[in-house]
């Protein structure tokens, strides 16, 4: 071939074809997730650049003041109307800036405030080598009982990575519920799950239990993850698109422009049945719920504690909003189909785990089981498709977080020689050697029982008469049972700590810095506010109760 031809071709294939138009990215409207993982950016490079005996303040330092900022962030969108009359899809489709993602988001990072306060803690054991140590290891990376690890103990070395870890976990859980397409949804997920699956395995104190709980997590989590993008190709071969909107449209039968790619695929209702079941799964197993939930206990009781109250509260949260979203925005003209298999996955989600609850005898595995309950419960508000369903939802999340962090906090308070005492059997008699702690934990038993006066009461009436009210009465029956179920494991607990003889030799209750009362602090307050004179709140989930779509 000549040298001109060669020249012409070349000429032809460097003529510019279209411009390649630019992202338009609305980024103050995505400050609160922006901030938090620029925080967790420079936690990553305070890491590598700051001396190791500054780590702990300034990683602390940021971490409250990047979560403080992202809460101002939420509330100044909120009140710029972005949860009512200014909501709209940002960030070129990816994700919705509305209501329900504003309470959730601002839930998620109060929470998470809370929560950091307890990683923070390093007053509750007695100081080793002179050195104050946290729950969490001296050296991640060293074996469980090796010389390595002695070596880090006897050096007074903390693991301070668990700072940035949580703010990258938060940030997945503010994108988690405001995802407006199946992509965006599924990195979310992946960016607050991994820094989770770590999180579990850096326990202090029974290191090898704290791994094998996270290595479980990590293997079950796999296997959610895979079948949500496997549901979410599927969607994708149904309507084209990944976008819930678009989704939406075709599954109303709204849309009649095909994808010539696509001809024979779009609108197969086989595949909008299988796939939108499929992402269900991957939802409902971070949710927790029966059949989804083994994972549950094993990993709250091997986790370090202040991770595990994070985790019940935080992740809860974020779960239930990308639930909603998916349902309400998503699939609205599937209720027929998704609300039958719904309602038997809240039947035996509450009575599963008001049951299985019973049986217990160890202090966390017993509040994982609490926790598999109540997500039994909140399905029953997730169920009533009503406007009324997701703003129950919402106050019910919002409760049930604080009550979670607290208990929590109170857990890691009663300690013997090993470390923390989770056996039943060393919570005897409690209430007499320390008569605060147990009244504590007992506004907390009876919040998680929905007892009136607390906020538990509260969250359940409202999700139970939204249930009612969308025509699920007998999902409310049930719900009553259980509930009764429930009760009497939290009470027997109550009576334990009261009404039994203290043993001799029992473990102690530690006396916590001002962050971990601070923690317990605000559990008891919101728990009392929201049961004495919830009324505001429950006007607040309801304003943002509307998706955008």
């Amino acid at each position: 071939m000549s040298t001109t031809a060669v020249h012409s071709l070349w000429m032809t294939a460097a003529e510019p074809i279209d411009k390649i138009p630019s992202p338009t990215i609305e980024y103050a409207q995505l400050a609160p997730a922006l901030i938090v993982v620029g925080a967790a950016v420079v936690g990553v490079l305070v890491e590598a650049l700051v001396p190791r005996r500054a780590r702990y303040h300034t990683q602390v330092f940021l971490t409250v003041v990047a979560l403080t900022a992202a809460f101002a962030a939420v509330v100044a969108l909120a009140a710029g109307g972005y949860g009512t009359t200014k909501a709209h899809i940002a960030a070129m489709g990816a994700i919705a800036v509305d209501g329900p993602a504003l309470f959730l988001q601002g839930t998620i990072l109060l929470a998470s405030l809370v929560a950091v306060f307890t990683f923070a803690e390093r007053r509750l054991d007695p100081a080793a080598h002179g050195n104050r140590i946290d729950s969490f290891a001296a050296q991640a990376a060293s074996v469980p009982g090796s010389d390595s690890e002695k070596a880090a103990v006897k050096a007074g070395f903390t693991t301070t990575e668990v700072f940035p870890l949580v703010l990258f976990a938060i940030t997945g859980m503010l994108i988690f519920p405001a995802a407006n397409d199946l992509l965006m949804l599924f990195i979310a997920l992946e960016v607050f799950s991994l820094p989770l699956y770590l999180l579990c395995a850096v326990a202090r104190r029974k290191r090898l239990l704290s791994q094998e709980a996270a290595v479980k997590y990590f293997l079950l989590g796999a296997f959610s993850s895979a079948f949500l993008l496997f549901g979410i190709a599927l969607m994708y071969g149904y309507a084209g698109s990944v976008s819930y909107a678009r989704i939406a449209d075709v599954v109303d039968g709204t849309v009649r422009t095909i994808d010539p790619a696509l001809a024979d695929t779009m609108g197969n209702d086989a595949l909008l049945l299988i796939g939108g079941a499929m992402i269900l799964m991957g939802l409902l197993f971070k949710v927790g719920a029966v059949p989804f939930h083994m994972w549950t206990p094993d990993v709250y009781q091997g986790a370090p504690t202040p991770v595990t109250g994070f985790m019940a509260a935080a992740t809860k949260v974020a779960a239930f909003g990308a639930l909603l979203r998916l349902l309400y925005v998503v699939l609205p003209g599937l209720s027929w189909d998704w609300r039958p298999v719904m309602w038997a996955i809240a039947i035996v989600t509450m009575l599963g785990g008001a049951i299985v609850a019973i049986t217990q005898t160890d202090i966390k595995r017993l509040l994982a089981y609490s926790s598999i309950a109540h997500a039994g419960f909140i399905l029953a508000g997730v169920i009533a498709a009503t406007p009324d369903g997701i703003s129950s939802v919402l106050f019910y999340l919002a409760a049930y977080s604080f009550v979670t962090i607290g208990a929590f906090a109170v857990v890691t308070l009663v300690r013997d020689a090993g470390g923390e005492a989770t056996h039943l059997s060393k919570w005897a008699g409690l209430g007499r050697r320390s008569p605060l702690v147990a009244a504590v934990f007992a506004v907390f038993l009876l919040a998680f029982a929905g007892i009136p006066l607390t906020s538990g009461f509260t969250g359940k009436f409202a999700v139970f008469s939204a249930a009612a009210q969308g025509g699920a009465g007998a999902l409310v029956v049930v719900g009553v049972i259980s509930s009764a179920i429930a009760a009497f494991f939290y009470i027997r607990v109550i009576v334990l700590m009261f009404f039994s003889e203290p043993k001799e030799g029992g473990p102690t209750v530690a006396v916590p810095s001002p962050l971990t009362m601070t923690t317990i602090g605000v559990g008891v307050a919101v728990t009392l506010v929201l049961g004495v004179a919830p009324q505001y709140f429950l006007d607040l989930a309801s304003q943002a109760g509307v998706f955008v779509r």
